[in-house]
């Protein structure tokens, strides 16, 4: 992805940010993490950190939810810096803000893999 269009990616993540997640949404996610290819695995983990996070199996902070929020709501919006109808490239965005969100995560995700008993 050019650096222009994962700048863009990225300030429309942190808008997202500040919006809340329901139910719909993560059924959307889950159903949408089916076309991030290799990094599937690590967006439904994010999900499921999320999920624990808003329920209270697992704490975490509110910097940390809104972040997973706003990954989640972005991968979900039909807004997006690359539309998703363009076949691959319309999910290279998605793909850069869910990888931005484990790099800066990289701490908590693996806090939250030992806490599950996940290798």
């Amino acid at each position: 992805m050019k650096n222009n269009e994962n700048q863009k990616a990225l300030e429309m993540f942190d808008q997202f940010k500040q919006k809340k997640v329901n139910d719909q949404d993560i059924h959307d996610a889950e159903a949408k993490a089916k076309n991030l290819g290799k990094i599937v695995k690590d967006f439904r983990l994010l999900i499921a950190m999320f999920k624990d996070g808003i329920s209270g199996v697992y704490s975490i902070s509110g910097l940390t939810l809104a972040t997973l929020a706003g990954a989640i709501l972005y991968v979900v919006s039909p807004i997006d810096a690359v539309p998703d109808f363009i076949p691959f490239v319309g999910w290279l965005d998605d793909v850069a803000v869910i990888t931005f969100v484990l790099a800066n995560l990289n701490s908590e995700i693996s806090k939250y893999k030992k806490f599950k008993k996940i290798e």
